[in-house]
């Protein structure tokens, strides 16, 4: 074969070609070929390289297929942390649908508080975390995008009475209940707190310092009433959900990764989580409603609570069979 054959072969010019041999015998210092009239053969030196530069071929194929199953998400890892608050609720939903979409991909997750997991993020220890953070509230070197806002809802036990007569609770309510708080890392207890105190008020904090999941199992046994975000709640049995009055606190859910990365298993994560979250927004408000108009937890059964008329006059409640319900214990 020629050298003229040999560039065609391979989709460049002739002289592109010579001048790669060239480059190629000079680096080596040795000469690869002998050429003859019409034709170029492989010398001692090339019959030497030639099964090197076949594996190198090999390999760079190999790399370029993993790559492309990577980029693909047909196998690979992704290190997912996420706090425990959404590790209760949201990550599950995700994780479900992303081993659907990619089941050859390896998950490992990481369940810390938002100021860990960034730090982690930062030092290359995850790809992607479910944060409670807003854009602009941690550092440069992040990408911090908003997914959803979540409400913070008032948590007492089913088994036991509601904390107040009316579907509501007042933060005067609220702060003469004996009150199980969490760790003072968490997010939703200094946002409480501030509120609290712009209103002049303190919890009475009977228990606290433990984490989300552990604060609802005290609430469930009825040690006290905690406040959580809305969608832990509703993933949680034997709770009572009671909304704030007068006041609306609310939670900020993004995901952060590092910025300036080429897409990863991250990515598609993010774009899980994105499909995600609007399904368990609506499922989310569906339930809040459920619970706005009296779903017994404990029985599944629907129960309307009284409702006013814009007069003022009280409705007797109806079940679902159009039977009158007896009126609720004075």
């Amino acid at each position: 074969m020629s050298v003229s054959q040999a560039a065609y072969e391979v989709g460049i010019a002739q002289p592109s070609l010579s001048r790669q041999i060239a480059a190629l015998e000079k680096d080596l210092g040795v000469r690869l070929f002998d050429r003859g009239v019409g034709a170029v053969t492989l010398c001692a030196a090339g019959e030497v390289l030639l099964p090197v530069a076949l594996r190198m071929l090999e390999d760079r194929a190999a790399a370029y297929r993993q790559i492309g199953e990577l980029a693909g998400l047909t196998r690979g890892r992704l290190r997912l942390g996420a706090t425990p608050s959404l590790c209760i609720s949201l990550v599950a939903d995700v994780l479900s649908r992303y081993r659907a979409a990619h089941p050859g991909v390896d998950l490992h997750v990481t369940e810390a508080g938002s100021r860990t997991l960034t730090s982690k993020i930062e030092q290359g220890e995850l790809d992607v975390a479910l944060v409670v953070a807003e854009p602009g509230t941690i550092g440069s070197g992040l990408d911090l995008t908003t997914l959803l806002q979540e409400e913070l809802v008032v948590v007492s036990s089913a088994a036991l009475p509601p904390p107040t007569d009316g579907g509501t609770i007042t933060l005067e309510e609220l702060s003469a209940q004996e009150f199980v708080a969490c760790h003072d890392s968490y997010d939703l207890r200094s946002s409480l707190d501030q509120t609290l105190a712009v209103a002049g008020l303190r919890s009475n904090t009977v228990v606290q310092g433990a984490e989300l999941d552990a604060v609802l199992r005290f609430v469930a046994r009825g040690i006290g009433v905690s406040v959580a975000p809305r969608m832990a709640a509703l993933h949680y049995p034997g709770l009572r959900i009671t909304y704030l009055e007068g006041v609306t606190l609310t939670r900020t859910v993004s995901i952060a990764r590092r910025a300036n990365l080429a897409p990863s298993p991250a990515f598609v994560v993010d774009r899980v989580t994105r499909a995600a979250s609007p399904r368990a927004s609506r499922w989310c408000s569906w339930r809040a409603r459920g619970h706005r108009r009296g779903i017994d937890r404990t029985t599944r059964s629907w129960r309307r609570p009284l409702r006013t008329t814009p007069r003022g006059s009280w409705r007797r409640p109806r079940s679902a069979a159009g039977r009158s319900l007896p009126p609720p214990d004075p």
